[in-house]
């Protein structure tokens, strides 16, 4: 088999995972795998699912080409160590899995970005060809939640709602990680417009225990974790954490870095696509139409009124981050709950599933596209 048929192998097998990993015209997909996989890593990662699969169980499928258990654990454990691959250990039994590109491959890439690289990785999530696989099933991989300040005592908030809840709630570990986005654009030349700092994402649980085998997370005490998640708070910082009930990671984003946010940004109607339980609201009589909140939002969802001369909202581009509401002078602005309340999925394991029990074909992805194009 050429090299050329071993990374197109991977592509296609990827791209039958629930967020998939298409192919295009101009192949700039297989230059991204030669980015992360070598030849050998990539024949290896042929062999795993998305979901995890133990050691045992990989070995029996690569027994017959020579490799000894020894030389498959170390083979896999080099790849969770770039990133490139998923790792879970409970009860000692180690198990892995593929990852999709974004959140996953990509954000273990961690302290590794190359000019070359990061020209690769744009031009290939914004085709239209990826774009369309990453939203088409409808079902985010992310979700917003609004930061604590921005949500009124009036409104009962679900654990899942609310960060101080998740972090209270579960066990940790939590590690502490740079923000993939905001290094980026350092490599670029570009500095971030709300923060210096990059340690600003969360990983919880499994996920944390993952990040500090790779090397791109330090471990933290769970007040740690919450000192780090206020400070996002105070700087503006939008919170997404996975579009579950027990988060594995919690980013704090910004609109100026951060590619998620810049992706909705420039969709029609970002809300057909996302997740989010709240949006923002204004009282009119106490809004003196100062523009404040139209400068910070990070998906341009408010303007102000050009009669009225008061804040208006899109609701179609509200994300309910709440970010808007601190920044308000006199007080005009809070969060309310939206009349759909959507309740995630219990857990990552889930999440994938429904994913993929909602993953467009071909027809399904041409009706994704005339969608947008109308409502442009």
């Amino acid at each position: 088999m050429s090299e050329t048929d071993i990374y197109r192998n991977l592509q296609r097998h990827l791209d039958t995972h629930p967020v998939g990993y298409p192919q295009t015209k101009g192949g700039v997909e297989i230059r991204l795998l030669k980015h992360f996989f070598t030849p050998q890593e990539a024949k290896m990662a042929t062999k795993l699912s998305y979901k995890d699969t133990s050691l045992g169980k990989i070995y029996e499928s690569v027994e017959k080409e020579g490799l000894s258990v020894a030389e498959t654990e170390n083979l896999l454990d080099q790849m969770v160590k770039k990133g490139i691959i998923g790792y879970r250990e409970r009860s000692g039994v180690k198990s892995y899995r593929n990852m999709p590109l974004i959140v996953g491959m990509y954000e273990g890439q961690i302290n590794k970005l190359t000019p070359e690289f990061l020209t690769d990785m744009e031009q290939y999530t914004f085709s239209t060809t990826f774009g369309l696989e990453f939203v088409g099933s409808g079902i985010s991989q992310m979700r917003t939640i609004p930061i604590e300040e921005s949500v009124t005592p009036d409104y009962a908030i679900a654990t899942y709602d609310g960060i101080m809840a998740i972090l209270d709630k579960t066990e940790g570990p939590f590690s502490i990680m740079n923000c993939i986005c905001r290094q980026a654009a350092q490599v670029r030349g570009r500095e971030c417009k709300k923060t210096s700092r990059l340690e600003t994402c969360l990983a919880i649980e499994d996920f944390a225990v993952q990040v500090i085998k790779m090397g791109v997370g330090r471990e933290v005490t769970r007040e740690e974790a919450i000192r780090i998640t206020k400070k996002n708070e105070e700087e503006g910082l939008v919170l997404q954490p996975e579009n579950v009930q027990k988060p594995e990671f919690l980013c704090a984003c910004c609109g100026c870095c951060c590619g998620m946010l810049r992706v909705l940004k420039n969709l029609p109607r970002p809300l057909d696509y996302w997740s989010t339980n709240y949006y923002a609201q204004c009282e009119t009589e106490s809004c003196t139409g100062c523009g404040k909140c139209v400068k910070i939002c990070p998906l341009s969802a408010l303007k102000i009124h050009k009669e009225n001369k008061v804040s208006v909202i899109d609701m179609n581009r509200c994300i309910g981050c709440g970010v808007c509401v601190p920044s308000c002078p006199t007080k005009a602005r809070s969060l309310v709950k939206r009349e759909k309340y959507a309740v995630p999925p219990d857990n990552h394991d889930h999440l994938l599933e429904t994913i993929m029990n909602n993953k467009k074909g071909k027809l399904g992805k041409l009706k994704v596209a005339a969608k947008m194009l109308l409502r442009l």
